[in-house]
């Protein structure tokens, strides 16, 4: 890749020196900058066939970085996007959507938590991201993946993708299938609280996973959140949620021995306590009472996802072997299960 052509698009004032690959993301290309002064920052070229409206995903990323900016005084607390020298935040440049981003630096990206504390920290970063966007309307936000959390419709993309069984691997999956079908009255219940006006529309981030926020390398306290690629509309609920599914795993979703795939409670209490102390007020009885619905309902979507996904011959997720997506969908209906004998002191924490 020719940087040096695409770099000069953007208003940078350093001398660029050097380009390397950067990061274990599996969605976007990244790339750290870094200029004869020392000075870094983060070249991206955007996966327009998960993303196909880069315009809408740096409109959504500018306007939460203005609101977070607008009140926020480190400006190693939020991403920005660097703007091109016509006063956008694109450069198409060899066929891909490219963009710069402010590099945060002294910070730590974890794969996984090393303690109760790091999950603490991870969902008190999250928690404080709703916060500071509480006063966001989430309407003038675009949906950069339509649906994506829209669990009902997962549900019924699954059953369509059984039905279809291009493939021929329903078979393999009854089991699983079962297991999902008898879990229908849970995959409708934050669509119906919100039909109801019970549940408000928020300006959610969507993929709270632990290595998208930053730790801080010294005091290894929450300092920012990244991958803004998915912050859209959405509900408070699946941001705690997702992080769950993550953070209080006792394996890798796509652990194959089942028999170390657990839901840590311990670690539940974590990012609970991180999460309601980074949200502070905000969030209304509703939200606060379907916090442990959202865990298990975070889980079983995306369960419900690999398993599609499966039977659609592995067209989304990224596989190293043939029943890779199964693996990853077993680890989610194992952790829904022991959700669900833990549900009681869930919804206590």
């Amino acid at each position: 890749m020719e940087y040096a052509s695409i770099i000069a698009h953007f208003d940078i004032k350093e001398n660029i020196t050097e380009c390397r690959p950067y990061g274990a993301g599996h969605i976007n290309s990244t790339f750290l900058l870094t200029a004869d002064n020392g000075k870094k920052y983060i070249l991206q070229a955007i996966n327009t066939d998960v993303f196909r409206d880069p315009e809408g995903v740096m409109q959504n990323l500018s306007i939460v970085s203005a609101h977070i900016g607008g009140t926020e005084t480190d400006e190693r607390r939020y991403l920005r996007a660097i703007p091109t020298l016509d006063g956008g935040y694109l450069c198409r440049a060899e066929g891909k959507a490219w963009r710069v981003l402010n590099f945060i630096e002294d910070s730590v990206c974890l794969e996984a938590a090393d303690s109760e504390a790091d999950v603490y920290e991870c969902g008190y970063g999250f928690g404080d991201f709703q916060r500071k966007l509480a006063s966001l309307d989430a309407s003038v936000l675009c949906e950069t993946i339509p649906s994506f959390h829209d669990t009902p419709k997962r549900y019924a993309d699954l059953l369509k993708a059984a039905e279809a069984d291009v493939c021929g691997r329903l078979a393999d999956v009854s089991a699983e299938m079962e297991f999902i079908k008898k879990r229908e009255a849970l995959i409708c219940v934050l669509q119906n609280a919100y039909a109801e006006g019970k549940l408000p529309l928020r300006v959610t981030h969507n993929d709270t996973k632990i290595n998208n926020i930053l730790l801080d390398k010294g005091t290894r306290k929450a300092l920012c959140v990244i991958d803004l690629d998915t912050v859209m509309p959405g509900f408070s609920v699946t941001d705690f949620g997702d992080g769950i599914r993550t953070c209080a795993a006792t394996a890798a979703e796509d652990e194959r021995d089942l028999s170390r795939v657990h839901f840590d409670i311990a670690l539940y209490r974590a990012f609970a306590r991180g999460f309601m102390d980074g949200c502070g007020d905000i969030l209304t009885d509703t939200e606060r009472a379907l916090l442990a619905e959202g865990a298990m309902l975070m889980t079983l979507e995306c369960g419900m996802r690999f398993l599609c996904d499966y039977l659609s011959g592995d067209t989304y997720f990224r596989t190293a072997y043939a029943e890779h997506n199964l693996v990853r969908c077993r680890t989610q209906l194992k952790m829904v299960a022991e959700m669900e004998e833990s549900l009681a002191q869930m919804r206590a924490l």
